[in-house]
């Protein structure tokens, strides 16, 4: 018996999806970075029970940590995204988290920085308040163990190729690293959106993506570069069709994020068949039924979708991009900023 509900949502079911590929299908995947975190944080004596944690989200953290402050008798204040809807707002008040929601904005840029400005002035009119700091402190990769052990336990030994969305890099990069530790042979791909600057592209634009929490476009310290071998940039249009055709395929509703994760899968496997491939899903389909699946008879065949295979930054272009990582010529930056690989 569990002794709290977020102990069993964060756990995922393994899927197999043809062709001879493996589903992480979460609920809610950031349970495990918000839990691992928030227990981490409570064993140090960082925090206390009664104190309020508080971060920025575009939906799934927050719904993650505020079931993680409710596990362990926290306070929870969210600065939400526009991509917050009633559904969570509604479960979020239930479970006396607290939210609050930038102005709308259709940039992303624009969204991110709203949202950090806000905790930040949060954090002076709160000096006690915690700010969790998902997109900066490595904390976040504790709690991805388990997911790591549950792949070594789940999936046949021999190469393995894990696949998602970069984010935070808490997740993919958190997943391999441990897999990696274990004496695993494993190649790491990451997912992007055009516009996400973490690993280059934030000269490409795309106004339709809403799958914000897989990119960025302001840096995020986490993400560990040198972690990651390939990555792939999809658009929404190719991201929806990826999920619409993993339901399809499989019957898992997931979200975007999973639909471009399962894109790039399908696309590495035709390359290399010598290797087990894991891809992650990190959240249901639910949020994205109006703005996604309700479009699904104009969703691509699959078998139809070819990449752009590029050598660098600047020859990157819709609606699919993706290239070797570091690129042959060894350059990481882009408009000035270095992406070079950073510990955490």
């Amino acid at each position: 018996m569990y002794e709290h509900v977020a102990e069993a949502v964060k756990e995922p079911q393994v899927v197999a999806v043809p062709p001879g590929t493996v589903c992480l299908r979460f609920e809610t995947m950031k349970l495990y970075s918000a839990l691992g975190a928030v227990r981490h944080l409570l064993e140090t004596g960082q925090i206390e029970r009664g104190d309020t944690l508080v971060d920025s989200s575009s939906g799934i953290y927050a719904h993650a940590l505020a079931l993680a402050c409710h596990r362990y008798g926290l306070r929870c204040h969210i600065v939400g995204s526009t991509t917050v809807d009633r559904t969570l707002r509604v479960q979020l008040e239930v479970l006396g988290a607290t939210l609050e929601q930038v102005r709308p904005s259709q940039d992303l840029r624009l969204d991110q920085n709203l949202r950090v400005a806000r905790v930040q002035e949060l954090l002076r009119q709160h000096p006690g308040h915690h700010w969790m700091r998902q997109y900066h402190d490595s904390i976040h990769y504790l709690g991805y163990r388990d997911v790591a052990d549950l792949v070594g336990k789940e999936v046949p030994e021999g190469p393995l190729t894990v696949v998602g969305g970069v984010g935070t890099g808490a997740s993919t990069g958190a997943i391999a690293t441990y897999l990696r530790e274990a004496g695993r042979d494993v190649r790491l791909v990451g997912v992007q959106p055009f516009g996400s600057v973490t690993f280059g592209a934030g000269h490409v634009s795309d106004p339709d993506m809403i799958i914000a929490g897989i990119g960025s476009s302001i840096p995020f310290h986490n993400v560990r570069h040198d972690l990651y071998d390939r990555v792939h940039w999809v658009n929404f249009d190719y991201a929806m069709s990826g999920a619409v055709g993993l339901l399809r395929a499989s019957g898992v509703f997931a979200g975007l994020s999973a639909g471009a994760a399962y894109l790039a899968t399908r696309w590495e496997r035709s390359r290399d068949t010598g290797r087990t491939y894991v891809f992650l899903a990190a959240d249901t389909g639910h949020r994205y039924v109006d703005s996604a699946y309700a479009r699904h008879a104009r969703a691509h065949g699959l078998d139809d979708l070819r990449p752009h295979e590029v050598t660098g930054q600047e020859e990157l272009r819709h609606p699919w991009s993706t290239m070797d990582w570091p690129p042959l010529d060894g350059a990481r930056r882009r408009g000035g900023e270095l992406l070079a690989p950073r510990a955490v």
